[in-house]
């Protein structure tokens, strides 16, 4: 696998090597060692999957305090846009997020620390998200700032009004009045 850091420290782009031939394909999606060497020791404690379609828009959730998460996440189907955004009012990168395509062809993950809001938007007619996380959920320290938070300006790909998202989510924070990370 080839480890490509992003420009906000501690988020990292991972890109399988991917063996092709006339039967399908076959890549290694998770080595513990090979990560550890990498990015650190992380302990992945719960996998969780997804499916959505075109236009829905998961995020910005991150949980708060000894209950926050890491996260490796990936598309097995389909194609989105993944958005990391740093809340560690104590970080040079406070605020800025890094966008990644992930999709069932590039293969790509994304591991996203502790510290960071996270969300995805589907582009493909239909998408399957999965990710490991390094904790349990705990809905009482859930918490999520609104995707269009124009502090952050998160440049979407898409046009506003296809995008579909929960009611939850339409209720996020705005980043200044969210809970934030040291």
């Amino acid at each position: 696998m080839e480890y490509i850091k992003t420009d906000i420290d501690g988020v990292w782009i991972i890109e399988p090597k991917v063996f092709n031939d006339a039967r399908g394909y076959f890549f290694e999606a998770w080595k513990k060692d090979e990560f550890e060497q990498h990015i650190g020791p992380v302990t992945f404690v719960q996998d969780n999957e997804s499916k959505s379609s075109y236009g829905v828009l998961r995020g910005l959730h991150y949980q708060k305090g000894e209950f926050s998460q890491a996260k490796l996440v990936r598309v097995i189907k389909g194609r989105v846009v993944d958005v990391a955004v740093d809340i560690r009012k104590s970080s040079k990168t406070y605020g800025k997020y890094v966008m990644v395509e992930l999709s069932e062809e590039n293969k790509r993950q994304l591991f996203i620390p502790r510290g960071f809001a996270h969300g995805f938007l589907v582009l493909s007619d239909e998408a399957i998200f999965t990710y490991k996380v390094d904790n349990i959920y705990a809905p009482q320290y859930e918490a999520s700032i609104r995707w269009n938070d124009e502090t952050i300006n998160i440049k979407w790909p898409i046009n506003i009004a296809d995008i579909k998202t929960s009611e939850k989510d339409l209720k996020g924070k705005s980043l200044q009045d969210a809970d934030l990370f040291d």
